[in-house]
């Protein structure tokens, strides 16, 4: 038997929304994927990103319900620059995301900050900062 990675999956209460702001980010959903109960991005290296609305969940696990205290997962995606992170956390949080933490520079070399999704799971932007 041979087991391996292959995608990362979250339960969306907003299809629209998820769809919205995962393409903001340079997700690349199929067009009308918004409007489906099951969404799919090719990510490089052949990982997906799967977005399932919660009533799609609630079809074949109908005692399943979200998670409350706060999300247990994020997502890490890296930018090239450090103004990168600033750039891309102004306009999510102009969007009217919710920025959980501002850019900073952080003691393990990287400029960091943290969005939400629309249903609350943190989106971390990073990028590595120059050798000082």
């Amino acid at each position: 038997m041979t087991v391996r990675f292959d995608a990362i999956g979250l339960v969306v209460s907003d299809m629209a929304a998820s769809v919205a702001f995962y393409r903001r980010l340079g997700f690349v959903f199929p067009e009308g994927a918004e409007r489906e109960p099951h969404a799919e991005a090719l990510l490089p290296g052949g990982l997906r990103l799967l977005l399932d609305t919660e009533d799609t969940v609630r079809s074949f696990h109908p005692g399943w319900r979200p998670p409350s205290g706060g999300p247990r997962s994020s997502l890490a995606l890296r930018c090239d620059e450090p103004a990168e992170v600033d750039a891309l956390y102004e306009e999510l949080v102009g969007a009217g995301r919710h920025g959980e933490l501002k850019p900073w520079d952080a003691f393990w070399g990287q400029r960091y900050a943290v969005v939400h999704d629309p249903d609350g799971n943190g989106v971390d932007l990073f990028a590595a900062l120059p050798p000082q």
